[in-house]
């Protein structure tokens, strides 16, 4: 059973702006420390780590420390589902009266981004349609599942999938709705393996210090061979 004072606490930790800010910053899977999220949330280092602490008491941030600093990373992949679901209604019911205009750095993040460990925006959606359409992954509602021929195939470039533990909880494979494209992308251990691949192999690049990113020369040969996408 829900613990209703459990939902409260976090939907009272979510919803302070600067916690939002910071969280939102944590999106892309980095580590940050105070002074970074500080600036992300336009508040001061020391209220950032008032904040921090709040948050990592509460089991929504990890902390570890490394040398003379401190980084804060979301506690868990379902942390980052939570946000994104968050997302996902706050752009449904935004009020139209103060929808502000679209600009061009929107339109780099619906065109490829990270959501916490792997691909979303168009990006994420091309690929999650490239693997149903071979039909070596499917989705039903929450659940989603990938074959052996889909590890087989992901294995002949590169791309390995470690097979679940005892221990771990996380789904090889699972739909997560994208919040700008209305459609889903592959999430857990098949998404994050795929997003990592990509980034080592330097077929997508981060902009800046946004969850925005850029699809080089090679990731779009890459995408065309191995996913036969050709529209990005």
């Amino acid at each position: 059973m829900v613990n209703t004072n459990r939902l409260a606490e976090i939907g009272s930790l979510v919803g302070e702006p600067a916690r939002a800010a910071m969280l939102l910053a944590l999106m892309d899977g980095r580590a940050l420390t105070a002074t970074e999220l500080a600036r992300s949330a336009g508040i001061t280092p020391q209220t950032a780590s008032t904040h921090l602490a709040r948050l990592t008491s509460a089991d929504l941030l990890r902390m570890a420390r490394q040398g003379r600093h401190r980084y804060h990373r979301l506690a868990s992949p379902d942390i980052a589902r939570l946000l994104e679901d968050i997302m996902q209604i706050a752009s449904l019911t935004a009020r139209p009266e103060r929808r502000i205009a679209t600009g061009p750095r929107d339109a780099v993040m619906r065109r490829a981004r990270t959501c916490y460990d792997h691909f979303a925006g168009q990006l994420g959606v091309a690929i999650t349609g490239a693997l149903v359409t071979r039909r070596v992954i499917e989705f039903d509602d929450e659940a989603g599942l990938i074959s052996a021929d889909g590890i087989a195939f992901l294995a002949r470039f590169g791309i390995g999938i470690a097979p679940g533990s005892q221990t771990s909880t996380r789904p090889l494979c699972r739909p997560c709705l994208d919040w700008s494209e209305r459609r889903p992308h592959v999430a857990g251990k098949v998404g994050a393996a795929i997003c990592t691949h990509f980034l080592e192999k330097k077929f997508v690049r981060r902009i800046g210090d946004t969850r925005a990113l850029e699809i080089t020369p090679p990731g779009i040969k890459a995408l065309r061979e191995m996913f036969g996408i050709r529209n990005l």
